[in-house]
């Protein structure tokens, strides 16, 4: 099959998949998505593999059947996710913002009047996206840092969901430049932690018990503008809601610290295994997160 044909199939089973979820009342959404989770845990042999492995070799004091249970939970949760983001696509805003609770609100508001910009760090945990959106409303638009679909149409329909409530998409072409942009206008910018980095780029933490490759972007561009560094979480709250969870700024090293990037983002990796340990079928297992 062509790379033409394959988008364009991705893109009617998509659309397929959106025009289903519009019809859905609310309370099925979540049902309906897990089942696809489900699904895709049957029949998607590759990314189940990753999953376990990646299971086995950050939890090994777990049995193999309770490694087995939170890929599945994992798998279940981003058909949910899939789901459920799509149906918040469709929705009046004021919906969304009903079913979203703020907990720890006073950190973002403190970190904006400082003027500096902000850093929110978090991962492919939880409902990240929809945290987003409803950030957005709730304090003011940020910047979301992404990497472009490969298909174009469904990167579009995408971005047309991130950007509801204001927030504007920065891809990788200008990263930097734009970032600091958004950050000595005092704006918010997101960043997922938690995705493999080059060498080159690299630097080396430890993430669940295994080095790994992560951005010192965040940490160099904390230590350079002086923005807060605000890791933000989001899980459900029972009854269809959803708690998004600001916590405290992630304290900068010392300046006069030679390895200071490098600590800087140990600490803020530190502060996302600490929720994927306590809440680990809510992360993306299916992450090929150690190349190296």
């Amino acid at each position: 099959m062509t790379t033409r044909a394959t988008t364009r199939l991705e893109t009617a089973a998509v659309r397929a998949v959106l025009a289903f979820v519009r019809l859905l009342p609310e309370p099925l959404v979540p049902l309906c998505g897990a089942a696809i989770g489900m699904l895709a845990w049957a029949v998607d042999g590759r990314h189940r593999r990753v999953a376990l492995a990646n299971v086995a070799a950050a939890l090994p004091d777990l049995t193999p059947r309770q490694q087995r249970a939170i890929v599945r939970l994992s798998f279940r949760h981003f058909g949910r996710l899939l789901f459920e983001l799509l149906k918040f696509g469709t929705l009046p805003i004021a919906r969304v913002m009903a079913r979203s609770e703020f907990e720890g609100a006073e950190h973002v508001e403190a970190a904006y009047a400082a003027g500096r910009g902000v850093l929110f760090v978090t991962g492919h945990f939880g409902f990240w996206e929809i945290n987003a959106l409803a950030h957005g409303e709730r304090f003011q638009p940020i910047g979301l840092l992404a990497r472009a679909l490969d298909n174009p149409e469904l990167n579009r329909l995408l971005e047309e969901i991130r950007q509801r409530t204001g927030n504007f998409v920065i891809y990788r072409q200008g990263t930097i430049r734009r970032v600091m942009r958004a950050l000595q206008q005092g704006q918010g910018v997101a960043v997922l932690i938690d995705q493999h980095v080059q060498d080159r780029d690299a630097v080396r933490v430890d993430f669940l018990a295994r080095p790994a490759n992560a951005t010192p972007a965040v940490a160099a561009l904390a230590l350079r503008t002086g923005a807060a560094v605000i890791p933000v979480f989001s899980r459900p709250a029972g009854g269809g809601r959803y708690r998004m969870i600001y916590e405290p700024p992630v304290p900068a090293p010392p300046a006069d610290d030679p390895d200071a990037i490098r600590e800087y983002t140990q600490r803020c990796t530190q502060v996302l295994e600490t929720w994927v340990r306590r809440y680990p079928g809510m992360w993306l297992w299916m992450h090929r997160r150690w190349r190296t």
